[in-house]
């Protein structure tokens, strides 16, 4: 095999621009090998823009053609485990768009099998983990930078959504459709850096608001908990109904702080002795000149670290790496099995509001998904669009 033919499962949003940068060759290694959509009329532009491209409306018709060595499931998340389980089942390669599945139940299903064929490449769509700003902020933290963790604070508020964009798609932001709203949709990149770049939380406490700035019947507000466990601590927020929108993640340690604004700039401030060092041996004296006008050079040393990104950069070096990990077997940037990570972590925060209570991770999956499916009944007696 000289390049890997991609079978897009969806050419919506995504599967469109997947299937853009692959026709204008900019995926390396990589060619449009099929598409598959279940709608006449993308079956009309594709026959447009990509002539010579097989479609199928069928998925496993796709897969089991001969036209394809992989796939990448850009459909409705509940589909996501099943379409890539199908796919590996007839030795076809799967990349899976975040998020990995709606539960950790039938996303360990997805992964176990995938385990039984390590032969086979499986990956999940986490783009911004090729983001070099989030690859040296993993770096500064496992090289400990700043110490041990004490708090991590994170607010991602630039998701404005309109009710016009839920309006769109009847399966948008239901419970049985898309299995949530902005933990499932739009958050799921932060959730997974959180955890990849900080560690999962041993307990979450969450405040999560439904249909609460738009008529919807899935999550638009979130505040959340975290506790790692070892006295750390974290805050989580995000929502969908902030026109002006804010993205600053703050990681605290002992040894000093790092500040991320707008996913463009890392501020770095190191501590020159670590903070317990300082509260053991500074006199009220000393603190005192650090409060009225000191020289912060004394305490600490900043470094600021500015970040460009180039729109589709990121989407491309995933699909170049889940290539090159298919002919040559370089190593993935993001295993199909760490899409868990961020799909536990979802659960809990919609399990802790659901119950009222502070939850242990990893949650009861069988508990979580009889809570889920009771809203789904509840939605299908009572739609709200």
């Amino acid at each position: 095999m000289s390049k890997v033919r991609l079978g897009i499962i969806g050419v919506g949003q995504q599967g469109g621009t997947y299937a853009g940068f692959i026709s204008e060759g900019k995926v390396k290694n990589m060619v449009i090998g099929a598409i598959c959509d279940i709608d006449p009329a993308k079956k009309e532009m594709c026959a447009e823009k990509y002539p010579d491209v097989p479609f199928y409306d069928n998925y496993i018709e796709m897969i089991e053609s001969g036209n394809v060595d992989a796939v990448v499931t850009c459909v409705p998340h509940y589909l996501h485990p099943e379409m890539a389980i199908e796919a590996l089942k007839r030795d076809i390669h799967a990349l899976v768009e975040k998020p990995a599945g709606v539960y950790t139940k039938q996303v360990k299903e997805m992964n176990e099998f995938a385990a039984s064929k390590p032969e086979l490449t499986f990956g999940i769509f986490f783009n911004q983990r090729t983001n070099p700003l989030y690859q040296k902020l993993k770096e500064l933290i496992d090289n400990g930078e700043i110490g041990n963790i004490r708090r991590t604070n994170w607010i991602i508020t630039t998701w404005w959504r309109p009710q016009g964009y839920y309006d769109q798609s009847a399966w948008r932001a239901t419970w049985g459709g898309e299995g949530g709203g902005v933990l499932v949709n739009q958050a799921p990149h932060q959730i997974d850096l959180l955890q990849w770049i900080c560690g999962m939380p041993k307990k979450v406490y969450s405040s999560v608001k439904y249909g609460y700035q738009r008529n919807i019947a899935v999550e638009d507000e979130v505040t959340t908990i975290l506790d790692y466990g070892n006295g750390a601590t974290g805050v989580f927020i995000t929502c969908t109904h902030d026109v002006l929108g804010t993205d600053r993640f703050e990681i605290l340690g002992d040894k000093g702080k790092i500040v991320v604004d707008d996913s463009k700039k890392i501020t770095i401030k190191r501590l020159n002795k670590p903070e317990s060092d300082m509260s053991d041996t500074m006199s009220m004296h000393d603190v005192m000149k650090i409060f009225m006008g000191g020289n912060p050079g004394d305490i600490y040393t900043e470094e600021v670290l500015e970040f460009e990104s180039v729109w589709g950069g990121q989407h491309i070096s995933v699909l170049e790496n889940f290539a090159a990990n298919i002919l040559d077997g370089t190593p993935l940037i993001a295993p199909g099995s760490d899409g868990i990570h961020g799909v536990a972590l979802a659960n809990a925060i919609h399990l802790s509001s659901w119950l009222g209570k502070e939850v242990e991770l990893p949650i009861d999956e069988e508990l979580y998904f009889a809570e889920l499916s009771k809203k789904i009944e509840e939605e299908k007696k009572n739609p709200i669009k």
